[in-house]
């Protein structure tokens, strides 16, 4: 009886952090929100997924391993990963670049 109840606990506590997940924009049909509820039904859900989704969903890593300013800027692109957010950001939002701005390389 207790075993189930644990079990029941798990599921819905992933259950929770599936609904809670944001949905990836740029492709619809891939959802780790629905992975994590799909997951939440294994009759073998461990208490360890479960951490491991609350630990995603919290950025423990990113917390842990913080990424120094030489990282996220590197001196041969150092706007490289502000125009990936930003190109993914209007991606999302259906904007694209010109061709021209493609072609030679303007941002």
């Amino acid at each position: 009886m207790a075993t189930s109840t644990k079990a029941a606990a798990l599921s819905q506590t992933l259950t929770k952090i599936a609904r809670q997940w944001p949905p990836y924009v740029l492709r619809s049909e891939i959802q780790f929100g629905r992975f994590l509820e799909s997951l939440a039904q294994h009759p073998n859900l461990t208490p360890q997924a479960v951490d491991a989704a609350t630990a995603l969903q919290a950025n423990v890593m990113m917390k842990k391993y913080q990424l120094s300013d030489k990282m996220l800027k590197p001196v041969s692109v150092p706007h490289h990963y502000e125009r990936l957010v930003e190109g993914i950001e209007k991606s999302a939002q259906g904007i694209g670049r010109p061709w021209w701005k493609v072609f030679f390389g303007i941002w």
